[in-house]
């Protein structure tokens, strides 16, 4: 998304435009987190189930996922700085109404709408910085810009717990309004216009199949469990439209002279293996967030505020590796960076594995700290090495791709483990409770019988939750121990990649496509 032209004399007022459009991107990276660990008090209030309330991630994920590609065209033809303008208003409106939302429905409506807006704020705004940097300064600017993209990670759950605990869970989206006004404001008054282009065209067939693809994917991954799956009419037609959308796509594609995805990009060895490991990053990262909200509030009984502070350090490590990593790129064989990264997110996972609702703050910190460093550690080498040998022509399509198969990889990871974290309850419940039978010589213990005693309604009811809580730990187990197997499996991808002949850090019109 990054502009081509570059600033070769100072831009006037460039400190003024650098702080409005970061502070776009924070407000936009903010949602991406600062949500999660509000989730709990939206399933109250709007009486949602376990599995459904994920929705709540997954709709923001998967609109930004649809509407990121055609943001660039979106600038060509209407102008950058309107486009961002209308971007930063929409994504205000949408946060105000998501937070007087009243149903279920309201409210994934309503963040459908969110990330429809909110595709379009980061690339945009990177592509201002880009342009009022001189070549010579735009490492710098691009550090800035990857410490804004990480804000979200590091304040978002402290920032959500804290606004949940003391004011309403509300407030974690209308705290976008005074973000907003100051963004828009400064992007008004300082921000110049670029030019439009009425001949600015978009390949309207290739995006619509596109998006109907993945809305019909994520349709179908969210309520495939509460409809049992193909014993549903429904299920059966979300999955034959995703695929007829994806075989019009790519009959589309390869045989279109001007498609919306170019197929000459996917000749490039490493940007496709890129793409397979963005994914599993895409699984991993906010999967992994997804699960802990519900581990340490409702098993370890966590305070909003002290799950919040406990989930922080995570985007504490993905910053700090970050920084350290830019220094090695270079140096070190970025294979070995990669690999480095996914042993220790799998590290980090195993451990995970092995938690119970006794263990300690200081080891969930400990752990998360290490989960996001090996994040850090991925983050900027793959992005480097995916576009290192991607001809230049196909950057600007080839990062829209990228951080869509990110984000597809975070709403399918999102419901992956949300599904099988309330089937494996289920049946983990049903096998704990087979060695459940007055027979068992195990409640001949009056302390036993006391507390559980089979034959008395209060002692099944104290027996059910018991057996519910220890089927919910293995669940949670196995669900950590899938993300560790996703972490180890993209190891032997590292074969397939190609190192350049001289590494450089990432170019300016890749660096930081993260976000």
């Amino acid at each position: 998304m990054a502009s081509s032209a570059a600033a070769t004399t100072p831009v006037a007022n460039r400190g003024a435009i650098t702080a409005c459009v970061i502070l776009a991107v924070i407000m936009q990276a903010l949602d991406t987190t600062i949500a999660n660990v509000a989730l709990p008090y939206i399933q109250g209030s709007v009486s949602a189930s376990a599995d459904q309330i994920n929705w709540v991630l997954t709709s923001y994920i998967v609109a930004a996922a649809i509407m990121t590609p055609p943001s660039g065209f979106l600038a060509a033809r209407f102008g950058r700085k309107r486009v961002l303008s209308v971007a930063i208003v929409g994504f205000v409106v949408a946060s105000i109404l998501c937070g007087a939302a009243q149903s279920l429905t309201q409210i994934v409506g309503f963040r459908l709408l969110q990330g429809f807006f909110g595709a379009a704020l980061v690339p945009l705004s990177q592509s201002i910085l880009l342009d009022i940097y001189t070549p010579e300064e735009r490492g710098s600017a691009m550090a800035l810009f990857g410490v804004s993209v990480m804000v979200g990670p590091v304040l978002g759950p402290v920032l959500g717990g804290w606004l949940t605990e003391n004011i309403s869970w509300r407030w974690v989206f209308y705290i976008n309004l005074p973000l907003g006004i100051l963004a828009l404001a400064g992007v008004s008054i300082f921000v110049t216009e670029t030019k439009s282009s009425a001949l600015a065209k978009l390949d309207w067939i290739g995006f619509g199949s596109l998006s109907l693809a993945i809305a019909a994917l994520q349709l179908f991954l969210d309520r495939g469990a509460q409809l049992d799956w193909f014993d549903s009419l429904e299920i059966i037609v979300e999955a034959t439209v995703c695929v007829a959308a994806v075989y019009v796509l790519a009959v589309h594609t390869f045989t279109a002279e001007n498609s919306f995805i170019k197929p000459r990009m996917f000749l490039d060895r490493n940007f496709n293996v890129g793409l397979i490991f963005i994914f599993v990053v895409g699984i991993c990262y906010l999967a992994s967030l997804a699960l802990l909200t519900p581990f340490l509030q409702t098993l370890l009984g966590y305070p909003v505020v002290t799950a919040g502070i406990v989930m922080g350090p995570r985007g504490l490590g993905t910053m700090a590796c970050m920084f350290l990593v830019g220094r090695l790129i270079g140096k070190v064989d970025i294979r070995i960076l990669l690999g480095a990264g996914l042993l220790v997110s799998a590290w980090a996972m195993y451990d995970m594995t092995g938690w119970t609702p006794d263990v300690s703050q200081q080891t969930i910190i400990v752990t998360g700290f290490i989960q996001g460093a090996g994040l850090g550690l991925l983050f900027v080498p793959l992005t480097t090495i995916t576009f290192a040998t991607l001809p230049a022509e196909y950057r600007g399509d080839g990062t829209g791709l990228y951080n869509l198969s990110r984000n597809i990889g975070s709403s399918v990871g999102i419901s992956l483990v949300s599904y099988l974290l309330t089937r494996n309850v289920q049946v983990n419940h049903a096998e704990i409770a087979n060695y459940v039978t007055p027979f068992n010589r195990i409640f001949d213990m009056p302390a036993i019988r006391h507390a559980w005693d089979p034959t008395t309604l209060a002692g099944r009811a104290a027996l059910d939750e018991v057996v519910t809580r220890q089927a919910t730990i293995i669940a949670y187990v196995d669900d950590f121990k899938l993300l560790m197997i996703l972490c180890l499996a993209a190891l032997p991808f590292l074969a397939l990649l190609r190192t350049p002949r001289q590494q450089a850090a990432p170019s300016d019109d890749h660096a930081m496509v993260m976000e």
